[in-house]
């Protein structure tokens, strides 16, 4: 049972970042379990997502954001960066998210966005396992230490899931005192259509590669309980005729690849048998659509 005592602390925790920093394979370590996709790509990730951490004395909704990146051309763009803006002023913390020995242009953006949301930040150095020897870290952060006032910087590895629990601790100590806003065991306030597209996206990606970059998007049109197994029937959204044969691959087998992956992926994430039929269609220009991305969920 969560503890409900008056020195108990609650609140949002906004991981924030230029894209492909790995946000989302931070949150994954942090709550323990899968609830925000991950490919190599910069900017898979595009929805606000809320995955949660029990702690014995704290519960932390970590806020996932698409990467804030200043060249936003199109509405789909320019919809991530609202998004990930308006997750940073709802946030009672920003961890702001940076990998190990470098410094760019759009960390130094991300920086003054932070800087102007004047909400308190901590900072966690991602891919630390990378830095060899370790002795090399020690200059970075110093440097890093002097360019805003942060309340801690916390060295960790999302992949090799070191450092984790101080980082959550760091965090924890500085939510504000509050009761649980959620039930004990939720993992996410996504529910499982969004859970199920986002993952036919993540291993359509990965199968896609640079072929179809980011004209892809991906809706749940039927969930049904049949025989003890859920048939889902999805859209393939893809935004100009001549990504469709892409998708499909020769003769079906990469949308057959990409199906049973998905398939596979989300067996073992529900804990349930699945099937799942696969449907590829165009709307032209959907990411410069604001409409478009309103019925898709974007904005």
């Amino acid at each position: 049972m969560t503890d409900s005592s008056s020195d108990f602390r609650c609140g949002f925790a906004a991981l924030v970042g230029r894209p492909n920093v790995g946000k989302s394979t931070l949150l994954n370590a942090l709550v323990g379990q899968k609830v925000s996709i991950v490919t190599p790509r910069p900017q898979t990730t595009r929805h606000r997502i809320i995955g949660l951490a029990q702690l014995p004395n704290a519960q932390i909704a970590f806020v996932d954001t698409p990467g804030l990146h200043s060249q936003a051309r199109r509405a789909l763009n320019k919809a991530m960066n609202r998004t990930a803006a308006a997750a940073l002023e709802d946030a009672d913390l920003v961890v702001f998210v940076v990998e190990a020995l470098v410094w760019n242009t759009e960390d130094e953006l991300v920086l003054k966005r932070i800087a102007r949301s004047e909400r308190p930040v901590l900072v966690a150095v991602n891919k630390v396992d990378k830095v060899k020897p370790r002795e090399r870290l020690l200059p970075y952060l110093a440097d890093l230490d002097r360019r805003h006032g942060f309340l801690a910087l916390v060295p960790v590895s999302a992949l090799k899931e070191k450092n984790l629990d101080d980082l959550r601790n760091a965090i924890a100590a500085h939510l504000p005192v509050s009761a649980p806003l959620f039930p004990d065991g939720e993992l996410t306030d996504r529910g499982i259509q969004f859970r199920i597209a986002e993952m036919i996206r993540e291993k359509l990606t990965l199968e896609l590669n640079q072929e179809v970059p980011y004209g892809v998007a991906v809706e749940v049109e039927k969930l049904a309980e049949e025989d003890g197994q859920l048939n889902v029937d999805a859209a393939i959204w893809v935004d100009r005729e001549g990504q469709k044969p892409i998708v499909i691959g020769a003769k079906g087998e990469r949308l057959k690849r990409v199906g049973t992956a998905a398939r596979l992926a989300l067996n073992g994430m529900l804990g349930r048998r699945l099937h799942l039929n696969l449907w590829v269609k165009v709307r032209e220009n959907w990411a410069d659509n604001a409409r478009a991305l309103r019925e898709l969920g974007l904005e």
